[in-house]
């Protein structure tokens, strides 16, 4: 290339440059059925549609030019004319400047304005100029007005500066001719753009290798034929003008959007013996064009040839295969192009790794994550940040958040500086996980590095807090978010509501709710299911069908997520005709009931002596075939699992649901400690809540130190929560006997929030059945005048409530307070009473926490119409009780 060419092409590029990727124009097939003519091109164009072009952009003083960028005299020409008002007087401006400014000065002044897109100052000041003798613009002026106007689509006076070209005595060369190919060659008018090519090679103008480009590029994104694509590479090479890599590149961009795999590997290896080294670009159309006719082993065939040929490929080559077979999830072909690139000598980089790490993790193999990465710091290759983020994002996505917050630690060792994507997959762990002493000191980290956290690591902190009943922290932090500017987005919403629904605090989410609205911010599915969970851990049932019913009127679909809770509302009521419809429901919309579900029905079965269905309800999840889950818990459930290396089993489930989030570990462990305790099965319970606990669940549970010994069970069923406090109990008495003194106050937290002053709270179904427990001990336990949310005794009554068991008594063995023993399960046909399957201190209390009226039995909801009728009917009756607990 000519240093004029040369010098040509460094002007033009940033407005000629063709875009190989750039779709066909929309109106393209109209102009083909037109035959332009050059000479009368303005006449011609008068038909053609134009491509919508950009608003009159009015005098703006406040856009102005980077200090520094230009000399000071463009620079001040360039703010004079940016402020100039679409009326103002372009001479006037240019007053101060004439015989200042070189016509290199004003070429900067056009580039300027056509990085902002304002084509209307371009065109006035070029109008201008076009009238002075001082100013005159030579052909370089003229392609780039030319360029500027075409890149808005105005071709129509595109053409007339190109046709006064000669008016004003300026000559015309490849500079002007491939300014105006490229503005109708980018607007899909290629049919114009080879007849201009045509003129010029007539007025014995020789293209150059950009005019070439620019109209094979727009001959390709308009559907010219392959062998017309051809037949001008041919030509070119013809008259001496050689192909670089943008003119490969752009055949190969032909050939895959045309599935040509064979015309591919022509031009490939055509590039290859004409020395022309390709790039990132240039593999990334092979991956396409061969992906896409599912066969991308010739990719590596042709890395092979080169490296046989002693081109070793870029390292980026190789990537871009990765990449392709990542997003296929072909772990085995993956390891095959790593070891191919391993062995042709081109060392992996972090990228490599990171495309390996996430295709590893995305597949669940989290032992061969770890393992690469033990590779990738032998081979001495150093992790940077993205390799961090994913390894962030795959294993706080399989569930292993504790490893996460070691990730973290380790990449601060290896002075790897974190970005805000790391913070953000940082705390979202960690909010899954339930970690929030760990989110916390990660927020503090990115406050000592002047971080403002995203609205999105404010999300996750606010759900770490919320997973271990923190309120009063979680709403500190969504208040700071707002004082720091990080507005709160839907998922910020939905992790409050969430976080009050699991502790009932449906109060607290009215409040949510309300700021949503005035703020602007719609309900989604997931705000409704919070609303659905939080009002039925309340024994609001009302309001949680009500808000199903609204969820149907703004067109807002359930979820599995939602037909679940809705299940629960039933089954927490006690409406078992309405839980078995329910059911039955998921079952016909093709939806595999969870392991959830089953539990809640097993307790509503329990709860009401139907224990031939609970007896085929226990049946039907042994013969699961599609889940492991539910014949594990299935049959843990009737005491298959009971010895140790059995229980290894339910461990491993319940690490599986583990991973899952702390979200969903406690709405499995309610149900499924409701079910066992419905059941009979007390042991059992108490065996499965070790399990919840040491799994980080309920780290609000015990709480313990001089003056006061609590339990809180305020997130928990009726089941779970009777559960913990006789494990409470027991374990109480087992310190008192070893020497421990008796605390001041014995505390079961059964309300949480604003509900605490109400004295309506002793009728919530937690609370109730956690008081029934308590009062068949002891008729010490209270509700104490200051908080309602509280059931207390006092250390003098405790003394007496656990003085029958006396250590210093001559029994050998001493019972505990609370007897917890699985009770055998009643034969088929039977109608035993629960009451006759539970230990002394719990009969009553599970079946009196939400005792349906006698309208209950007759109430099917079988679409969400009925269930509005429904509503209707319980407001006109609340006189009978339909929901008294």
């Amino acid at each position: 290339m000519t240093k004029l060419a040369l010098s040509y092409h460094h002007t033009l590029s940033p407005i000629l440059t063709p875009t190989p990727t750039s779709t066909t124009h929309p109106y393209l097939p109209f102009l083909r059925r037109r035959h332009h003519h050059f000479p009368t091109l303005r006449r011609s164009l008068s038909v053609v549609s134009k491509a919508k072009t950009k608003e009159i952009i009015l005098g703006n003083p406040s856009v102005t030019v980077e200090k520094g960028k230009y000399s000071y005299d463009v620079e001040t020409l360039i703010n004079k004319l940016s402020s100039l008002p679409p009326r103002g007087s372009i001479a006037r401006c240019l007053d101060t400047f004439k015989n200042k400014l070189s016509l290199s000065d004003f070429s900067l002044v056009f580039k300027e304005f056509a990085h902002r897109g304002d084509w209307q100052r371009s065109l006035r000041l070029f109008k201008y100029m076009q009238r002075q003798i001082w100013c005159k613009p030579n052909e370089h002026i003229y392609s780039l007005i030319i360029g500027i106007l075409g890149r808005e689509g105005l071709l129509d006076k595109s053409a007339e500066i190109f046709d006064e070209m000669v008016t004003h005595s300026v000559s015309r060369s490849v500079l002007s001719y491939t300014a105006i190919i490229n503005a109708y060659g980018r607007n899909g008018q290629f049919e114009v753009a080879m007849e201009l090519l045509e003129r010029m090679k007539r007025e014995r103008i020789l293209p150059n290798i950009l005019t070439y480009n620019t109209v094979i590029n727009s001959c390709a994104r308009g559907g010219y034929s392959w062998e017309g694509l051809l037949s001008l590479f041919g030509e070119m090479r013809h008259e001496g003008v050689q192909p670089d890599l943008v003119t490969y590149n752009t055949l190969l961009s032909a050939c895959s959007n045309r599935g040509l795999g064979d015309e591919a590997e022509m031009v490939f290896r055509t590039m290859n013996e004409s020395g022309v080294l390709p790039d990132i670009t240039t593999y990334s159309y092979l991956v396409d064009t061969f992906g896409k006719l599912g066969k991308l082993e010739k990719v590596s065939e042709l890395l092979g040839e080169m490296e046989a040929e002693g081109n070793l490929p870029e390292i980026m080559s190789y990537n871009v295969l990765l990449e392709a077979y990542a997003r296929s999830g072909k772990i085995k072909e993956a390891m095959g192009v790593f070891r191919q690139m391993q062995g042709a000598g081109c060392m992996p980089n972090a990228g490599t790794y990171s495309i390996l790490l996430n295709l590893f993790g995305k597949n669940g193999r989290y032992e061969e994550v770890r393992e690469l990465f033990l590779e990738m710091k032998v081979s001495n290759t150093e992790p940077d940040a993205d390799t961090y983020n994913t390894l962030i994002e795959v294993f706080g996505e399989g569930g292993y958040f504790k490893e996460v917050v070691t990730l973290f630690h380790d990449m601060v060792e290896e002075n790897v500086e974190p970005n805000m994507e790391t913070y953000e997959g940082l705390i979202y762990a960690c909010g899954k996980g339930g970690l929030h002493e760990d989110a916390k000191r990660i927020l503090r980290h990115m406050n000592e590095k002047g971080l403002v956290p995203s609205s999105k690591a404010y999300t996750g902190v606010i759900e770490a807090y919320g997973q271990a009943a923190l309120y009063e922290e979680a709403l500190v932090a969504f208040n700071t978010m707002n004082e720091l500017g990080s507005m709160p987005t839907i998922e910020t919403f939905n992790s409050l509501i969430h976080s009050f629904a699991k502790g009932g605090l449906y109060k607290e989410n009215e409040a949510i709710l309300s700021r949503m609205a005035d703020v602007g911010v719609p309900r989604n599915r997931d705000s409704f299911n919070g609303v659905i969970e939080g009002c039925t851990q309340g024994g609001q049932f009302e309001e949680a069908i009500k808000a199903y019913v609204d969820m149907e009127k703004v067109r807002c679909d359930p979820d599995e997520y939602t037909l679940e809770a809705v299940l629960g509302v039933y089954c927490f009521a006690g409406l078992v005709d309405e839980s078995v419809e329910q059911f039955r429901e998921i079952k016909e919309l093709g939806i595999q009931p969870s392991v959830i579900c089953y539990c809640m029905m097993l307790a509503v079965y329990a709860k009401t002596d139907r224990w031939d269905e609970a007896s085929e309800l226990l049946n039907e999840m042994h013969t699961n075939r599609v889940s492991n889950i539910h014949q594990v818990i299935g049959q843990m459930i009737k005491g298959d699992f009971d010895d140790a290396s059995n229980w290894q089993m339910v461990e491993y489930v319940f690490d599986k649901l583990s991973s899952e989030g702390c979200g969903l570990g406690i709405r499995f462990y309610n149900t499924l400690l409701e079910a066992l305790w419905c059941l009979g099965q007390k042991e059992r319970a108490a065996r499965v809540l070790h399990e919840a606990t040491k799994r980080g669940l309920y780290p609000e549970l015990y709480r313990k130190n001089k003056v006061i010994w609590s339990v809180d069970v305020h997130r928990m069923w009726p089941g779970a929560a009777c559960t913990a406090i006789s494990v409470w109990l027991n374990n109480m008495q087992d310190l008192l006997i070893n020497g421990e003194d008796f605390p001041h106050l014995a505390t079961v937290v059964v309300v949480r929030g604003q509900m605490e002053r109400s004295s309506i709270t002793r009728d919530f179904p937690v609370a109730k059945a956690a008081y029934s427990l308590l009062k068949d001990i002891s008729s010490s336990f209270c509700f104490p005048g200051w908080n309602k949310g509280r059931i207390i005794c006092q250390k003098s009554q405790l003394k007496r409530v656990f003085s029958k068991n006396d250590p210093s008594s001559d029994d050998s063995e001493i019972e505990n307070i609370v007897n917890l023993y699985n009770s055998p399960f009643p034969l088929p046909g039977t109608r035993a009473s629960m009451n006759s399957l539970k230990p002394h201190g719990v009969a009553g209390n599970l079946n009196d926490t939400a005792r349906p009226g006698p309208l209950a039995p007759h109430v099917h909801f079988n679409t969400g119409r009925d269930l509005a009728v429904f509503l209707g009917f319980v407001y006109m009756q609340n006189a009978y009780g339909l929901f008294a607990t």
